[in-house]
């Protein structure tokens, strides 16, 4: 090879690795402005602070993302230690020979959900199909095997056009829920050996959110190459039933919960997505009243608000899903107050919350809402109720914490090869000083 050739090979990846790291700058600052998704997922902003405002607190620091390395959770701050379990089970084990199915069949696919008590809603092959609905991204679910009896599904998919130059995959994508590894008995073997394999595809990005309730599984995914952004989710343990649930709640639940009744909160559930366009006016009500909070042009809002989260999707989030959807409406004298969207399976998600402030807030429609989709993961069977990220805001903390949620320390895990969160931390503040954007 003539030192020009290598040369010019040099002078090509440094090239590659330039037009990476630009593109990510450009999409950060349209799709990582702040307070959008990039920063802190959707559905936990659109959480936070309809939730603070609920509790008539709306002071507190939003969630942001930070690039930093962290100790593993204490084995204490996962529900009833669950996790901790499993990775000293899965420590225990004699390694035997795994192999990689490129492509997840629906056969495959479904028996492994069907196997594993702990799955999320979002962990179903209907919750990708939903996802790659709209034509930004398709199917790249992965398929594992551990010495032909266990076996382990990622789902996975790939962004598409442009924006997806270089290969960048996500499980899930932002304000997608959480994905991560699905499969009975999880532990650092076969997180290690996936993180193995999802370096091998060379592609520029790869993002996982696992399941919170796994997080001690997955910090085996930490290495050279791989940035840590810490987060936290809050998780309501429903195993006692009901009637637990009930005697746990605290005198101020409680109390907001017969102000509801007493004010006349009639709750209304929808199982396929007639009561959508509802939910959306009170989503688009809550995004004035965050840019107004937070200094940043309506229109700009409004705007962003359509692009990442449009009435379609939740529309395709419903048609694809079937009878795991639900969409809770609480209405005071035929108006509509607040909406929570809510994901049923083996364990319950809280997805979304949207509402008209002033009327919910007088009426507690928050606390009628959230204590009926409890109700109904009961009534299900569900193991437990997932009530989403909380970051580091106390008010959003103790809301969640009023109906049994104890807070679950977890990790994401981006296998990047260039510094692309750089780039997109780079501009997100670039962008909130232009504005003069007020972090919430």
């Amino acid at each position: 090879m003539t030192d020009e050739t290598s040369n010019s090979r040099r002078r090509g990846r440094r090239s590659g690795r330039a037009r990476a790291t630009a593109a990510a700058a450009e999409r950060a600052a349209v799709d990582a402005m702040p307070g959008t998704e990039a920063e802190v997922d959707a559905g936990a902003q659109v959480r936070e602070f309809e939730l603070r405002t609920a509790d008539g607190d709306e002071t507190g620091a939003a969630e942001r993302l930070t690039e930093v390395r962290t100790r593993p959770p204490a084995p204490s701050q996962l529900l009833n230690g669950r996790a901790a379990h499993q990775v000293e089970d899965g420590l225990k084990r004699h390694a035997k020979g795994s192999s990689v199915q490129s492509e997840a069949s629906r056969e495959v696919w479904r028996a492994v959900l069907a196997g594993d008590p702990q799955a999320l809603p979002d962990h179903s092959p209907e919750w990708v199909d939903a996802i790659c609905s709209g034509g930004r991204f398709e199917d790249a679910t992965r398929h594992y095997e551990f010495g032909g009896e266990r076996r382990f599904v990622l789902p996975l998919v790939r962004r598409r056009g442009p924006a997806g130059v270089g290969g960048w995959l996500g499980s899930y994508p932002t304000g997608w829920g959480s994905g991560g590894l699905l499969g009975a008995d999880l532990d650092p073997r076969v997180v290690r050996t996936v993180v193995d394999d999802l370096r091998s595809l060379g592609t520029a990005r790869v993002v996982i959110r696992p399941d919170p309730l796994r997080a001690a599984a997955w910090t085996a995914a930490r290495g050279p190459g791989v940035t840590v952004v810490p987060r936290r989710a809050h998780v309501a343990d429903l195993s006692g039933g009901l009637a637990a649930v009930r005697a746990q709640l605290p005198s101020m639940t409680r109390r907001n919960l017969r102000t509801a009744e007493k004010r006349g909160v009639r709750i209304e559930v929808d199982r396929n997505g007639r009561l959508l366009p509802v939910y959306y006016r009170l989503h688009l009500m809550s995004v004035t009243r965050w840019a107004r909070k937070q200094h940043e042009p309506l229109t700009l809002a409004r705007w962003r608000a359509r692009r990442q989260d449009p009435l379609e999707k939740f529309h395709a989030i419903s048609r694809n899903m079937g009878d795991a959807f639900r969409l809770f409406v609480a209405f005071v004298d035929d108006r509509p107050a607040a909406a929570i969207l809510v994901l049923f399976g083996r364990t319950a998600r809280y997805m979304r919350g949207a509402m008209d402030r002033d009327l919910a807030a007088s009426t507690r429609a928050n606390d009628a809402l959230q204590m009926a989709a409890i109700e109904q993961a009961c009534v299900e069977g569900c193991g437990t109720y997932h009530l989403g990220e909380s970051g580091a805001s106390a008010s959003l903390a103790r809301f969640k914490e009023r109906f049994g949620a104890v807070p679950v320390d977890y990790s994401e895990y981006r296998i990047e090869r260039f510094p692309i969160t750089a780039a997109e931390s780079a501009a997100r503040t670039a962008v909130k000083k232009v504005l003069r954007f007020r972090d919430m």
